[in-house]
């Protein structure tokens, strides 16, 4: 089952197919719109979207409200992820000879929604471009050259490298906070404030960035993640300079709160609703559909002397076509808007500018820029040195003791020990972490599909062969895992240190009471 090592080229798949096309003999090609590596022979690569293909219609008999996620054979592991009804996204890995827990399932998947995510947030739903041209060539364009600079984050070499056991105290697809005192947080208020008036009427909507921490969003929480995940990604200097290490964090304090997370519509409503908002019929809008527009080009993000980061991303034979302010599709927020990126030492602001507001363009962006400039200044450097003076550096928010990683899902908010503090963990203290952490989403997944409205709260305590402990804890929705190393022997001890942490650091979110 799968494409072997030989023909795999570098140990990994993935592909995007959708169900409604190809249907006829001999059009099973027309199915496909993505595949990597994009030099497999067609002959492979029909094989393994028909193997998953069938998979999908099989499971489907036995569980017609719950989509397939995972495959499990002698060599590969198929993980799936359906995108938008019928568009199937399956990452294919190969399984090492070593150790069969080298990676987590959900971290798998976790990069497949990532994946889509972003690509909705700058090309709007793959369902809408298929729509718009029936022949798919604009969503295989698309695809191809977003999803190829997406992978290449994961490159090692010539080889994919993704997520393994040593990366089971991180979690994917969640924001991570930075904590204020209350006087921060009175000034990024203000300064939130003038940014959404840089339009006059027109309400301009932001994120703040200090590092790779959130600091303020006015968005809503979903469109609140794709942003700040791009920004991680690309825009924050240590994204665009990738001289400085990166990490999370935890911190007993005031945080200021993305608010509560809603779940996202399905993606035929959101291609309605893009369809319908998708008012900019101007030659920058229609110029980014249509032309090489490549988002995740690190060599195509630089910053001015003013300040704001250029990101001329479109690559195209006809010079000046493309905008260098990208137009961005929110889904929950239902609106287009153009981006603006603005940095001051470790501050970054994304301020977000609707598009059906602007009627010239870049001439009116470049208006907004000079407002920004003009009233927002003085506080911006007001808000850069009071975070910086309240930041204690890379590892600030290290517990001693603990090697952990804490999760609220409702919220799309983790904070974790820094990387270079978890690195100090032994091997097997994370292979049984990680192997305990796909104990749990199995476990989270059966109670999913008995009761999708309960939460069910659980604990576990794991004695590893290294004489570590390693700790699940789940409770009201919020999830905490830990690794203990040169701690006591006995169960009482890990109880208690999970018991000290939740008390001193999490409000007591963890503790027995």
């Amino acid at each position: 089952m799968g494409l072997s090592s030989a023909a795999a080229g570098d140990g990994a798949q993935l592909c995007v197919f959708d169900l409604r096309r190809g249907q006829l003999e001999g059009q099973e090609l027309d199915k496909i719109l993505f595949f990597h590596p994009a030099d497999c022979p067609i002959l492979l690569q029909l094989s393994v979207i028909g193997l998953c293909e069938g998979i999908v219609t099989f499971t489907r008999i036995f569980s017609p409200e719950e989509d397939c996620e995972v495959i499990e054979s002698e060599n590969h592991s198929h993980v799936f992820y359906q995108a938008e009804p019928d568009i199937w996204m399956v990452l294919v890995v190969e399984k090492t000879k070593g150790d069969e827990s080298a990676w987590r399932c959900g971290a798998l998947q976790g990069i497949l929604k990532e994946a889509h995510s972003l690509f909705a947030l700058f090309h709007g739903p793959i369902r809408t471009l298929l729509d718009r041209q029936p022949s798919a060539e604009l969503a295989r364009g698309h695809l191809r050259t977003f999803l190829t600079d997406y992978l290449s984050d994961f490159y090692v070499g010539k080889k994919l490298q993704f997520p393994t056991y040593r990366d089971s105290l991180k979690e994917r697809g969640t924001i991570q906070m930075l904590t204020v005192s209350r006087e921060a947080a009175l000034e990024v208020q203000s300064l939130t404030t003038v940014l959404g008036s840089c339009l006059g009427n027109v309400t301009c909507q932001s994120l703040i960035l200090f590092e790779d921490l959130l600091v303020s969003t006015t968005l809503p929480p979903d469109d609140t993640l794709n942003l700040y995940t791009y920004a991680v990604l690309r825009l924050t200097p240590r994204a665009l300079f990738s001289n400085a290490s990166s990490w999370s964090y935890l911190r007993k304090g005031t945080s200021i709160n993305a608010g509560p997370t809603s779940s996202s519509s399905n993606g035929t409503t959101a291609g309605e609703r893009y369809h319908s908002r998708s008012r900019d019929t101007s030659p920058d809008g229609q110029n980014q559909m249509h032309h090489n527009f490549r988002p995740l080009l690190r060599e195509k993000l630089s910053k001015g002397k003013d300040g704001f980061v250029a990101a001329d991303f479109a690559a195209t034979e006809v010079r000046g076509a493309v905008p260098l302010t990208s137009i961005l599709w929110f889904q929950q927020a239902e609106e287009r808007m153009y981006l603006c990126i603005y940095q001051h030492k470790s501050l970054t602001i994304l301020l977000l500018i609707p598009a059906s507001s602007l009627i010239n363009g870049e001439e009116g962006i470049t208006h907004v820029k000079k407002q920004m400039l003009e009233n927002a200044s003085q506080k911006i450097v007001a808000v850069e040195q009071k975070l910086s003076r309240g930041w204690g550096g890379e590892n600030a928010y290290h517990v001693s003791g603990y090697r952990y990683l804490l999760v609220d899902p409702d919220r799309r908010v983790s904070r974790a020990s820094p990387p270079g503090k978890v690195t100090t963990l032994a091997k097997d203290s994370l292979l049984a972490l990680n192997r305990l952490r796909q104990e749990v989403d199995l476990e989270k997944a059966r109670y999913k599909r008995s009761d999708p409205c309960l939460d069910k709260d659980f604990e576990v305590c794991i004695r590893t062969k290294n004489n570590a402990w390693v700790v699940a804890k789940i409770c009201r929705g919020r999830e905490l895992y830990m690794a203990l190393e040169k701690g006591g022997e006995t169960l009482l001890y890990a109880s208690t240190a999970v018991e000290k942490f939740s008390n001193r650091y999490c409000e007591g979110a963890f503790s027995m009471d």
